[in-house]
């Protein structure tokens, strides 16, 4: 067979990778295609001249690609949305294949990018756009095809898995743990998407239309970061039995699906406690499948190309053909509010007589039962009104609006000094 025409649109380190993969295995990736990948055209923004583009032709101009009648695939590894989107939307539109790993523009135009690829023929794969080089999109989409998913958990960005896995090996302050990871290059110098949860939520939105065909509504996926989690936190869960991991969550209700990204208590005998540092790992609940786990690198070069060269082997087989999916306006994406799940809290409270009953009273008056509490000695400075301790209690499953008007509540007494930190607690047991 003739080769696989690719362009490739973006020069930076996953572009690289991607060529360095299709050079260093290009013998065994040939086997599995087919036919050979051949890169025929490269376009970014910089040239680089130190990169061996392997004899194909070269442009600044990143949208020329686009429109080339000899391209069988357009590679896109540039980043950001607006440039990127009109890559893609103008590949799409003139027949021509995509492979993306930019996050990003899948999770706020995924289904307008599915349908322009269905009517015209044409594939789009975004493997690369969640979890690196774990093949969580494939299995989804081909071999758990035949489940129906209860629910999809993952730890799906490293950034702030490296920091809070220092935190709780180190002893160090976010701050601290953030800095570390800026010097080793796992956090960007703005980390706002990361540490705020944002690039989260984009993979989850991703997850969640693949796994419950809930279309791509990243609107209305509930975010949370890590940057409110302290060190005493990390040291209560340990003390309680869990760790501290920032996870996206879809699972599916009876009214609807959660799609969630924040801190979470895990058990510590569960598997996604052991995921440290930059790495990702996806479980997901299947009613035939059971529980099923991937894990490995979720960012990098290499990882990252893996995945865009698998893409690019599926197309030139003719195997990948992702559906045009619903929209997802008949399955609800639930309010935050209306998730249930056990807690955790921890309540800055003078060291005063009956403080702790005045909480638990509170909580019984609102049908929250409590599993287990911890009532240190003196935790910070002295007041004017006395010495103050931490009240750290972990709670039974309830609905968020109830634990919303219960700690209200809570937060009104006299008593309390500070701002309750409240963090979701989730087992996750392991299917049978």
């Amino acid at each position: 067979m003739d080769p696989l025409r690719v362009g490739l649109c973006g020069l930076g380190t996953v572009a690289q990778g991607v060529l360095q993969v299709l050079s260093d295995n290009a013998e065994g990736i040939a086997r599995r295609a087919g036919r050979q990948l051949q890169v025929v055209a490269v376009a970014s923004r910089t040239a680089k001249p130190e990169v061996d583009l392997g004899g194909a032709t070269f442009s600044t101009d990143v949208l020329t690609l686009a429109g080339r009648d000899d391209l069988d695939v357009v590679v896109e590894l540039i980043g950001g949305e607006d440039t990127a989107l009109q890559l893609v939307e103008t590949a799409l539109s003139n027949g021509t294949h995509v492979v993306t790993g930019n996050k990003a523009i899948v999770a706020l135009h995924g289904e307008r990018l599915l349908s322009l690829a269905s009517a015209n023929s044409a594939h789009l794969g975004f493997e690369a756009a969640v979890a690196g080089g774990i093949p969580i999109i494939s299995s989804l989409t081909n071999a758990l095809a035949g489940n129906a998913h209860e629910w999809i958990v993952g730890i799906i960005n490293g950034t702030s898995n490296f920091i809070l896995t220092a935190m709780a090996e180190q002893g160090q302050s976010f701050s601290d743990a953030l800095e570390e990871a800026q010097a080793l290059g796992y956090a960007e110098a703005d980390p706002t998407f990361d540490v705020e949860g944002v690039d989260a939520a984009h993979k989850l939105t991703i997850l969640t239309a693949l796994g419950f065909g809930a279309g791509f509504r990243f609107d209305d996926v509930y975010v949370e970061g890590i940057s409110a989690i302290a060190v005493e936190d990390i040291e209560y869960a340990r003390q309680l039995g869990y760790v501290i991991k920032h996870i996206g969550m879809a699972r599916r209700r009876a009214a609807g699906i959660e799609a969630r990204v924040h801190p979470a208590l895990v058990p510590q005998s569960h598997l996604l406690s052991s995921i440290g540092g930059a790495t990702n790992a996806v479980m997901v609940r299947s009613n035939a499948a059971g529980d099923t786990f991937y894990a490995g690198a979720g960012a990098g070069a290499l990882p990252t190309a893996s995945a865009v060269v698998g893409d690019l082997v599926d197309i030139s087989k003719s195997s990948a053909r992702l559906p045009r999916l619903p929209d997802g306006s008949a399955t609800p994406l639930l309010p935050i509010d209306r998730v249930e799940t056990e807690y955790y809290l921890r309540i800055p409270s003078l060291d005063q007589p009956g403080a702790f009953a005045r909480v638990a009273t509170i909580l019984s008056e609102c049908k929250i039962s409590i599993e287990a509490a911890i009532q240190r000695e003196q935790a910070g400075p002295s007041l004017d009104e006395g010495q103050w301790v931490p009240i750290v209690i972990l709670t039974h499953a309830v609905e968020e609006q109830v634990m919303n008007r219960a700690l209200a509540e809570v937060q009104a007494l006299p008593e309390v000094v500070g701002e309750i930190t409240r963090i979701r607690v989730e087992q996750l047991a392991v299917t049978n």
